[in-house]
């Protein structure tokens, strides 16, 4: 099962990712950013959503444009993009950052992990992880991470592969604005994801953590197994011990 992240977390991987209007200018990371607006007929009531995709390629061109600007050395940009994978949580999760703006009648989205759902191949996913600061009355900027899970729940195994497209669906229930379009629908295109994450010495650090934990859940899970082990020999032995003085007497 997924740990749910701290709010710490979410805190530090807030203040390591660079300001969203910066990377609007940057036509890579805005090509994996989609934005809906909508208001009611007389105008009082508004509302602007953002959802961002961290796509291999936008990972990628984050980290390359991070670089340039703050004029980093390569060991610099490598513990950069080490930082912003591992708080992303890329090997357990499928992170994505929401920009909302409401003007006129607030919006309630407590508890918000009922009102957005990822599709992929068919199936649907709820978040096992949000900032809570989306529980909160929405009014004016608000924004913050979403996190749907990597690997499907039964089968274990990671849901991206082998998809060509991921969906994320808003309800427009939450807003008067949204309700005569329906619910929000983004769209992205998988096969555009150029980018390689693999390689290099941040993805190798990052996957060195994901083995090691994965280690220890296994020692974990061994131990488990060979104390309930122990009970079934001790219980097998008691067994056929009582069965010998029975046949005894």
């Amino acid at each position: 099962m997924i740990r749910r992240l701290t709010a710490s977390l979410i805190l530090i991987l807030t203040m390591c990712i660079p300001s969203y209007s910066a990377q609007n200018e940057d036509p890579v990371l805005k090509a994996w950013s989609h934005e809906t607006k909508a208001a009611t007929r007389q105008g009082d009531e508004e509302i602007r959503i953002k959802a961002t995709y961290y796509s291999n390629e936008y990972v990628e061109a984050l980290v390359a444009s991070e670089a340039e600007r703050n004029l980093w050395t390569a060991d610099e940009a490598e513990n950069y993009k080490y930082t912003l994978l591992k708080n992303l949580n890329l090997g357990e999760t499928i992170p994505f950052h929401i920009d909302m703006y409401v003007r006129g009648v607030p919006i309630y989205l407590q508890p918000f992990d009922r009102h957005i759902t990822l599709m992929i191949s068919g199936k649907k996913y709820k978040p096992v992880d949000y900032d809570k600061r989306f529980n909160f009355k929405v009014l004016g900027a608000r924004d913050g991470m979403v996190y749907f899970p990597r690997y499907d729940e039964k089968t274990g195994k990671d849901i991206l592969t082998g998809a060509k497209e991921l969906r994320v669906i808003f309800d427009s229930a939450v807003s008067h604005a949204l309700m005569g379009g329906g619910d929000v629908v983004w769209l992205w295109d998988l096969t555009k994801d150029r980018g390689k994450i693999a390689g290099g010495r941040a993805a190798d650090r990052l996957e060195a953590d994901r083995l090691i934990k994965r280690s220890g859940k296994i020692a974990d899970e061994r131990a488990e197994l060979q104390r309930k082990l122990d009970e079934l020999n001790k219980e097998y032995k008691e067994i056929n011990d009582r069965i010998d003085e029975l046949q005894s007497d």
